[in-house]
Parts: C-alpha cells; sequence; structure tokens
C-alpha cells in the first residue's frame, strides 16, 4: 500500500493569531517559516481571517481536532503551540480579546466583578473549559502526533492559582519539546516540576524576512522616534511624563498600534498625548504587520510597551527602550530583558528624567 509522506500533510501551528497582535502575528510567521516546505495549518480559539494584516486565516483548534481523522485520515497530528505569553492567560482574558471593541465593553460591564460568571461564560464562547486555553495538552489530541511549545512565555503563572498551575503543568509535561523564552518562566515551570529548556523569541529569527517586507513599504522621510503603548498608559500622569520625554528628545514621534484587539492599544490614548506634544507628532493608521516593522525599522529609536516591537527594533539594528507604565509593571519585558541582557525598561517619568542624549538612550 502505497503512504504519502508525513511531510504531504499540514503541520498544526497554534497561537493567538486569532485577533490582531503584531508579535502573535509575527510568531505565526517564524513558525511557518521554521515549518517548510511543510504545508502549515493555522489554529486559533475561533475562527479569523487577518490577512489583511499580514495575518493567517485561522482556524478554531477544536474544528482541526475534531475533523482531522476525516480530512487526513491516519495522518499523525503534528501540533506546535508556537509561543506567546499564554502559559499564564486564562479563559476570561482569551476571549474578551476576540471580541470587538463594543461587545468587550459589554462584556466586562456585565462581567467584571462576577468572577463565576466570567468563566463560564468564557467557558462557553471558546468551547473549552480548558483555564488556559491557549495551552492544550496530548490528551486532548489525535493519539499518535507529536506536541511541541516553542519559546512560550508565563511570567504569571507563579501568581496564578495552583489548579490553574497544575492544568498547565500537566499539559506541558506530556509534551514532546517545551522551550521558554525567558527564565522567569523557567523557574516557574521548574517549580511545578517541568523542565524546559531555554530559547530566544522567534521574531529574533525573522531579519531576512522582515528586509524583504520592508523594502515593498515606501520610505518615511526624516528621522523620528517610533512610539507605541498600550491603552494602560492613558492617565493624565504617564501622558505628561511622555510629552516631557519626547520634548526632551526632541525628535518627531510616529505612534503606531501593535494590538488592535480589546486590552492592547488605543488611538485615543495616541490623540490625547498629540495635544500635549511640542514636537511633531503622528499616528500611523495601517495595521499592516509590513507597515507595522517599516514604521520600527527605519526609526531613530524605538520606545514601546510591546516585547516585539522590541525585538523587531533590535533585530532591525535600531535602539530600543522597553516602557512600562509603573515601575516593575512590565513583568513580561524585564523578565526576556534579564534573560537575554536586552534593552532597558523605564516608566515615562524616568524615561522624561534620564537625561542622556538621543544615541545613548
Amino acid at each position: 500500500m502505497h503512504c504519502q509522506p508525513v511531510s504531504s500533510f499540514p503541520i498544526v501551528l497554534f497561537g493567538a493569531f486569532d485577533r490582531h497582535n503584531f508579535g502573535d502575528l509575527l510568531l505565526g510567521q517564524a513558525a511557518a517559516l521554521a515549518a517548510a516546505p511543510r504545508p502549515c495549518l493555522f489554529a486559533g480559539l475561533r475562527a479569523a481571517d487577518l490577512t489583511a494584516w499580514g495575518g493567517f486565516a485561522v482556524e478554531p483548534l477544536g474544528q482541526v481536532v475534531a475533523g482531522w481523522r476525516q480530512r487526513f485520515g491516519e495522518a499523525p497530528l503534528d501540533l506546535v503551540h508556537v509561543g506567546g505569553e499564554i502559559l499564564d492567560t486564562d479563559a476570561w482574558e482569551a476571549a474578551v480579546m476576540l471580541l470587538d471593541p463594543q461587545a468587550a465593553q459589554a462584556a466586562i460591564a456585565r462581567l467584571d466583578g462576577n468572577p463565576r460568571g466570567r468563566a463560564d461564560w468564557a467557558a462557553a464562547f471558546l468551547a473549552t473549559g480548558r483555564p488556559a486555553p491557549y495551552v492544550i495538552g496530548r490528551d486532548q489530541l489525535p493519539a499518535g502526533g507529536r506536541l511541541e511549545f516553542r519559546a512560550v512565555g508565563g511570567v504569571g503563572l507563579a501568581q496564578r492559582n495552583p489548579a490553574f498551575a497544575r492544568a498547565v503543568a500537566a499539559a506541558l509535561g506530556a509534551a514532546d519539546t517545551v522551550t521558554v523564552r525567558d527564565q522567569r518562566t523557567r523557574r516557574a515551570l521548574a517549580a511545578l516540576g517541568v523542565t524546559a529548556g531555554l530559547v530566544p523569541d522567534p521574531v529574533t529569527t525573522l531579519g531576512p524576512w522582515l528586509a524583504e517586507q520592508i523594502a515593498a513599504v515606501p520610505i518615511l522621510p526624516g528621522d523620528y522616534v517610533a512610539f507605541q503603548c498600550a491603552a494602560t498608559f492613558g492617565d493624565d500622569g504617564s501622558l505628561a511624563a511622555l510629552a516631557a520625554a519626547f520634548d526632551r528628545i526632541g525628535l518627531p514621534v510616529l505612534a503606531f498600534r501593535a494590538g488592535a484587539a480589546p486590552w492592547h492599544d488605543d488611538r485615543a490614548v495616541y490623540e490625547r498625548l498629540s495635544r500635549r506634544m511640542r514636537v511633531p507628532f503622528g499616528i500611523l493608521d495601517s495595521l499592516h504587520v509590513r507597515d507595522i516593522a517599516a514604521t520600527v525599522a527605519r526609526s531613530r529609536l524605538c520606545l514601546a510597551s510591546s516585547l516585539h516591537a522590541l525585538l523587531v527594533a533590535q533585530v532591525s539594528g535600531v535602539p530600543a527602550v522597553g516602557l512600562e507604565r509603573r515601575s516593575g509593571e512590565g513583568a513580561k519585558l524585564r523578565a526576556y530583558a534579564e534573560t537575554w541582557n536586552g534593552f532597558r525598561v523605564v516608566t515615562p517619568e524616568e524615561l522624561a528624567a534620564d537625561g542622556r542624549s538621543q544615541e545613548t538612550l
């Protein structure tokens, strides 16, 4: 009997690229490049089509698993968790980020003070009872395939309740390969009895791909600071400090959104900041991965609360400084920077008080 080689069947890439987030879309690209020439099937928690923004047509993982034998017969279902801060993301957080902004506001208003209600709604919305929905174990997949967790993060895992942590540990403990991207996550898993390798975030491998993408974007004139911050930076104190910092740096600023999903970035925050600015201030309208990457790569300096914006800057040879709203709040940034001797992480107030020049920031 003739058997098709495994390489003719798709590898399932599972990640949070089912909503707009710059880093998750880049992680999907990195995983697809690493899988080549094997075809890829992109799976998330819900069906989504992010191709208009440089992402993927994404199928719900539950649907992929349920229909695997019908589609691919006895071929093994090899699944890769493609990275990102998935180990400490709970079902409520994951579900809200998959809603449109209006629906997200309504869900938060209705359920934010009701933990049991949040959990029940999220389980129904996502069609899974997994406490960490972007983490799937071998027992929930067809037998015979490989299961990998690749450069995943979970800096808040140690603060999750014991049942949540045990569920994550059980899924990772049954995997063929587990690697993480920072030492904090590695220590948290070790405390749960899970041994993990340590590797850099896969976006650091995308240099040639990024250069090819960026080459297709018209060149932006002049020197400028590429700037991004999460919606949480919208308080008056943070905005005042950022305006003071940009005034001291003295270059024009081009702001971009690294994520349009709920709980990511908010254009209204940039518009409020613009009214405080003395230097020229623009906002990139495009949410396409290529345009965001070009904005970062062609800047004189990148200031961002997005880890992957900072990594794209580093890959492109651009100085990068991480932003956290309050000292210690940027745990993900700090964990990565500490592990790989990377960028500095500062608050807006620290940035405003910093006497360094543009070249030494």
